[in-house]
C-alpha cells in the first residue's frame, strides 16, 4: 500500500467528496479540507482540516497537518472552487477577490506549499480545471479566467518541476452537483435549459462526480506515469459536438 498522503481541497461535497471516497476505497491516507466544519457523513479515516485555501498560511498548515499525520504528501488534488455568474462590467472587486482567491490563488498556494517535498520525494498534482477555461460560458467572466489560469499553472508546474513531479488538470463539463443545479435554476426556463444541455451530450447523459473521481485517481496512479502537463476534458463529448448538428434540433 502507498503510505504517502493524498490532500483533497474542497472535499466536503460534490466532486471533492467523490474524490475523497475513491481514494479511501483504495486504502489511501486522505487529508481533506474546506472552509466549514467536518462533514458528518465523511469517512472517519479522513483527516479533516478547516482552512481557507486562498490564504497562504492556511495552505501551509494543510500540508503540515498531512505531514504530521502521515509522513509525506504523495498526491495533491486542488478541487476547491466557486463560481459567480457575472460579466466583466457587472463584476466587483469583491467578486474578483472571492473567485480568483479560491480558484486561482488557492490552487497556486497549495502547489507552492507541497512542491518542496514533492521535488525531493516525487509526487503527483491534479488540478481541477474546467471546459469553461477553454470555451467561455456566458456571464462567467471571472470564473472562466480563473480556470484558464489553472490550466496554465498546470503546464508550468509540469515543465518546471518534472521529472519528480507530474502535474495534470481535469476539465469537467456538466457534472450534476449542487453548483450545476444552481446554474440551471438561473435560466428563464430551467427544465428547457436542462433538456437542451442534455441533447448536446453525445454520451447521452450528464456527468456524475464519480466520473471525475475515476479520472483523478487514474492520473494519480502509476498507470499514468508518463502523463504530465496535460488538461483532460471529461464532458461526455459536449465540447466535441457542433451546435449545428441536426440531431440537436
Amino acid at each position: 500500500m502507498n503510505r504517502s498522503a493524498v490532500i483533497v481541497t474542497g472535499g466536503s461535497r460534490g466532486i471533492g467528496l467523490a474524490i475523497v471516497e475513491k481514494f479511501v476505497a483504495q486504502g489511501r491516507q486522505v487529508v481533506a479540507c474546506g472552509r466549514g466544519v467536518r462533514p458528518r457523513h465523511m469517512d472517519p479515516s479522513v483527516e479533516w482540516v478547516q482552512a481557507d485555501v486562498s490564504k497562504s498560511d492556511d495552505a501551509t498548515y494543510i500540508v503540515e497537518r498531512a505531514v504530521q499525520r502521515f509522513g509525506r504528501v504523495g498526491v495533491l488534488v486542488n478541487n476547491a472552487g466557486i463560481q459567480i455568474e457575472k460579466t466583466v462590467m457587472e463584476s466587483t472587486d469583491a467578486d474578483w477577490d472571492e473567485v480568483m482567491g479560491i480558484n486561482a490563488r488557492g490552487t497556486f498556494n497549495l502547489c507552492r506549499a507541497v512542491l518542496p517535498s514533492m521535488v525531493q520525494c516525487g509526487g503527483s498534482i491534479i488540478n481541477l480545471g474546467s471546459i469553461s477555461g477553454q470555451t467561455a460560458d456566458p456571464s462567467m467572466a471571472i470564473y472562466n479566467a480563473s480556470k484558464a489560469f489553472v490550466h496554465g499553472l498546470t503546464r508550468s508546474i509540469a515543465v518546471d518541476h518534472g521529472p519528480r513531479v507530474r502535474c495534470n488538470a481535469v476539465c469537467p463539463g456538466w457534472i450534476m452537483t449542487a453548483m450545476a443545479e444552481d446554474a440551471f435554476a438561473m435560466a428563464e426556463n430551467p427544465e428547457r435549459a436542462k433538456a437542451d444541455a442534455l441533447a448536446r451530450h453525445p454520451a447521452g447523459r450528464f456527468g456524475q462526480p464519480d466520473d471525475i473521481a475515476e479520472t483523478v485517481v487514474w492520473l494519480a496512479s502509476d498507470a499514468a506515469r508518463f502523463i504530465t502537463g496535460q488538461c483532460f476534458v471529461v464532458d461526455g463529448g459536449l465540447t466535441s459536438a457542433s451546435p449545428l448538428q441536426p440531431r440537436f434540433f
